[in-house]
């Protein structure tokens, strides 16, 4: 191919027109504090090479969209939507424009998705909830596209970005151990996504809570579930319709506790007479269900603030080890409330 059918670079346009990679950029970008003749010379270049600079290149020049993309996976919807709440706040007080995007299944037309993201919105950085934090395919797309990007509680590649979670670990262990203090011991669990590192992390948690107190428990105890309000449904009727229930069951999210609490109330269990039930977010559905449910509040809207707060900032643009700096591991609370009390076993 010839020089010119090849698709240019900003390094090509630079030495056409003599002048240094920056000088491009601040032309293309519309920085003042470059002569009338080195301008010409650049746009000059970029006509004859017909160069058109790509989203990277952009970045890399300096250039800011006040733009700020999210990617979703819509499974737990009350935690979704209060991260997307706070972050469209906290995005408007930074003066950027939050532009959420839901990933699904499909991940070829997911990906494609957040490449059209990418090259026609020019956003300054994504934010990944989970499961997506985790997904290999979008992070190496992200990764070639030298987009800034920061993720909500991974499991995998710690390395590779910023990060802002929890210790889930310790979640799992801090409500297990509640219930135990309470007097339970058939403690069941319902366990969340398998794809998300959460749930393998407060089922470890919760298993060494079991152990640290030599509390045995059926290993059916256990059930599947999604992070979704039916899958907690499927999840709760498969524990409560043993002959040997439970008296406390510790649902991974605050969705598959409010199944819980459903389905008990569908076969006469009085909860928390004859069940406790705990979840984990703290979302607003925590105190809408009847009785208010002991749930363990994460900080989401801190979580969210941070987020954008550190795509806004530009460091992650300006010097790839200060971005590795923003490790976040935050402080939870442990929310006691009516769905979970004492509870005397006759044994």
């Amino acid at each position: 191919m010839t020089e010119k059918h090849k698709r240019a670079r900003i390094k090509d346009v630079a030495e056409l027109a003599g002048v240094s990679n920056m000088t491009v950029s601040r032309v293309l970008n519309g920085v003042v504090k470059v002569s009338e003749e080195k301008r010409i010379a650049v746009l000059d270049a970029v006509e004859k090479l017909e160069y058109k600079p790509d989203s990277s290149a952009r970045r890399l020049g300096g250039h800011k969209s006040y733009m700020i993309g999210l990617l979703y996976q819509d499974l737990d919807v009350s935690y979704v939507s209060r991260f997307l709440l706070n972050a469209l706040k906290s995005s408007r007080d930074h003066g950027h424009h939050l532009i959420p995007e839901e990933i699904n299944n499909d991940i070829d037309n997911s990906l494609q998705s957040v490449i059209n993201l990418i090259n026609i919105t020019k956003i300054d950085g994504l934010i990944l909830l989970p499961p997506i934090s985790d997904n290999v395919e979008i992070l190496n797309t992200l990764q070639q596209h030298q987009l800034p990007f920061v993720r909500i509680t991974p499991d995998r590649y710690l390395d590779l970005s910023p990060y802002i979670s929890i210790d889930d670990y310790k979640v799992g262990f801090t409500v297990t151990e509640h219930l135990i203090q309470l007097g339970h011991k058939k403690i069941a669990h319902i366990m969340g996504d398998t794809e998300q590192g959460t749930s393998h992390l407060r089922r470890k948690g919760y298993e060494d809570a079991l152990n640290h107190y030599h509390v045995k428990v059926p290993a059916n105890y256990v059930a599947q579930g999604n992070y979704t309000f039916d899958s907690g449904v499927n999840a709760a009727k498969a524990i409560l319709t043993r002959d040997d229930k439970p008296s406390a069951i510790f649902a991974s999210n605050d969705e598959m506790a409010a199944a819980v609490i459903v389905v008990a109330n569908n076969l006469g269990i009085d909860i928390p007479n004859q069940l406790s039930v705990t979840g984990v977010d703290d979302t607003q559905l925590a105190t809408t269900l009847s009785p208010n449910l002991t749930t363990i509040r994460q900080p989401i809207a801190e979580m969210a603030e941070l987020a954008v707060k550190i795509i806004a900032s530009n460091d992650l643009n300006k010097d790839s080890a200060k971005a590795l700096e923003y490790r976040n591991i935050l402080d939870f609370e442990l929310i006691k409330r009516q769905s979970a009390i004492s509870y005397k076993m006759n044994e």
